[in-house]
């Protein structure tokens, strides 16, 4: 179990603060709302109406230490600023903060967060990559030019095993899972020379552009 802050209780923040307590961690929910924070209050350890912009404060409600915190003040900068700065006081090392935009994200990267989040930017970029493609399922930005993706195994490697494709030397994509759609069985670490099934699906890592290299085979 770790212990995990959420400042801000708009849609994301709400959704990570019952998310994270659904898994058993020991969530602080804050915000200033106190409509917001009573939506919280049943799924989480502990929900206060509070301004998460001051460290005194953040210290009083028991902030100090926690494992992580994720700040989602909305289109508020000055805020997400204050509590980012009053987080790193208090000793919190992870700090994921929700942006509105590019100039955002990079005023918190100056401040030394762990990762800025653009979820409208982030969920169009995995609704680009889908609908442009029938092999794609799903797909995850992991970082700059990285990422992951599930993809259905294409026609010409049916039958064929991990080995003998030789993905990562052929594409420079490495296979991180096997999922069999018909069991729903998940296989990490799959055996490289199991022959690949019309009812699999590849769990795959590396940079984007070959990822949509791997994608484009038939």
């Amino acid at each position: 179990m770790k212990r995990f802050v959420i400042v801000g209780l708009g849609n994301f923040g709400a959704s990570a603060a019952e998310l994270l307590g659904a898994q058993g961690h020991d969530v602080l929910a804050v915000d200033t709302n106190e409509a917001a924070v009573e939506r919280v209050a049943g799924f989480v350890a502990q929900a206060v109406v509070a301004d998460g912009r001051g460290a005194k404060t953040l210290d009083r409600i028991g902030a100090r230490g926690a494992d992580a915190a994720i700040i989602s003040t909305g289109d508020d900068i000055t805020s997400s600023i204050l509590s980012t700065m009053a987080l790193h006081d208090l000793g919190v090392k992870e700090i994921y903060v929700k942006v509105i935009s590019i100039d955002h994200a990079r005023v918190m990267e100056k401040l030394g967060v762990t990762e800025t989040i653009f979820p409208e930017r982030d969920s169009a970029q995995r609704l680009a990559t889908r609908i442009t493609s029938t092999t794609i399922l799903n797909f995850v930005r992991l970082g700059t030019g990285f990422g992951m993706q599930e993809m259905a195994v294409p026609e010409s490697w049916v039958g064929q095993s991990l080995r003998k494709l030789e993905l990562p030397k052929r594409y420079g994509v490495s296979v991180i899972a096997l999922h069999d759609v018909l069991t729903d069985e998940m296989i990490s670490a799959p055996d490289p020379d199991a022959l690949l099934k019309e009812s699999d699906t590849l769990l795959v890592a590396g940079r984007e552009k070959d990822l949509a290299r791997a994608a484009a085979q038939r």
